[in-house]
């Protein structure tokens, strides 16, 4: 579960070092300021699902251990 969840963190605040940052820019013809907004809110909310759904599976875990 601890290396779910780092990955989900890793996700978060693209920074423009990513190329996947790029592809998101050119592809949806951004600025880099708009680009940058855009893609850190999507990525920070997607972390944070991302983290939630992990913390429900072990929970889900823990009940069904007992």
């Amino acid at each position: 579960m601890m290396v779910l969840a780092v990955c989900c963190g890793s996700i978060a605040f693209s920074h423009v070092n990513d190329p996947g940052f790029w592809l998101f820019k050119e592809y949806f013809d951004l600025s880099v300021v708009e680009a940058i907004k855009v893609r850190t809110t999507y990525t920070t909310v997607l972390a944070v699902l991302g983290l939630g759904g992990v913390l429900a599976v072990e929970r889900a875990l823990d009940v069904l251990s007992l």
